[in-house]
């Protein structure tokens, strides 16, 4: 019985021990997608507005963070992060208490950068985050990431 049981625990530990490094390692590759593009930069962020438009998606805002940081006395390449909205998709979670939580991640962001010669759009994996989601949220969200990959697809290789 003594031996069962302490084959158990061991097996749990190193079963938890697994399920960490797992998720240590291949969460963060998830969260993000990152795309080379097929433009320059200035290029690759008005296919992104043109294609967000197209969609009727909503430019609340742009950042040049490189124009930022440099105002701070910091030289950093090009990074332009753009504030997209769906109204209708910014409605099913803001109109429903339980999901206004959701509300830190809206507007949602692409970002376009250089990174060693080459243009890069990245923005939040919302299908693969939605799939840890449930009900309403898991539905929304998961739209959301869908449109946003389509809005990114005209300036991606």
């Amino acid at each position: 019985m003594k031996k069962n049981l302490t084959m158990f625990l061991i097996g749990l530990l190193v079963g938890i021990a697994l399920m960490v490094l797992l998720i240590r390692i291949a969460l963060p590759s998830k969260m993000f997608l990152v795309k080379e593009s097929k433009y320059s930069f200035e290029e690759t962020v008005a296919t992104i507005e043109k294609s967000a438009a197209d969609m009727n998606w909503g430019l609340p805002h742009k950042y040049d963070l490189q124009a930022t940081l440099k105002g701070k006395g910091f030289e950093v390449d090009k990074v332009n992060v753009i504030s997209l909205c769906k109204p209708s998709h910014a409605n099913n979670v803001l109109s429903d208490d339980k999901l206004k939580q959701m509300s830190g991640i809206m507007p949602c962001r692409v970002s376009v950068y250089q990174k060693k010669g080459k243009i890069y759009v990245s923005l939040l994996n919302a299908v693969f985050l939605s799939k840890m989601m449930g009900g309403k949220a898991k539905e929304i969200m998961g739209h959301v990431g869908a449109e946003m990959e389509v809005v990114i697809r005209p300036a991606v290789k």
